[in-house]
């Protein structure tokens, strides 16, 4: 491989360079849609995957990777747990109470929806980060 003078020559960049052009990127409010239905579809999704009636795979484009490792997880202790006590998988019934956001910068939305289930009212936090045209979760947590 060259080296020095001769490297740059050659046409090869620092990764800097390349990450600049290749990495996911920001993009502004203003260029993406309202983001209130997402969370909505968003926050069904993932009550549905740890109910065990979706496949995780199914949300993999709307999350980073590191939100969706994390979603993996906690996916696959809730159907350990429901192996462990013999409850089959079904379809939840949630009722979303409300629905809060905020931008806290321009391309970046954090939501919180308040889900009532039939055993118990749970909150849904989600941070939105406008990626490539489109919003993707890169933070996600069911308390």
């Amino acid at each position: 491989m060259p080296s020095g003078s001769a490297r740059a020559s050659a046409g090869f960049r620092e990764p800097f360079e390349l990450n600049h052009f290749f990495a996911p990127q920001r993009t502004s409010a203003a260029a993406l849609p309202d983001p209130e239905p997402f969370v909505r579809n968003l926050t069904r999704g993932v009550l549905e995957v740890l109910a065990g009636v979706r496949e995780v795979d199914q949300l993999a484009r709307w999350l980073t990777e590191d939100a969706f490792r994390r979603l993996v997880t906690r996916a696959n202790l809730a159907a350990r747990a429901r192996s462990a006590r013999g409850v089959p998988a079904k379809r939840p019934v949630h009722a979303i109470l409300s629905l809060r956001q905020q931008s806290p910068a321009d391309g970046v939305v954090e939501a919180v929806a308040v889900v009532q289930g039939p055993a118990r009212t749970r909150a849904v936090a989600i941070r939105l980060e406008g990626m490539d045209g489109r919003w993707r979760a890169t933070s996600l947590a069911i308390l």
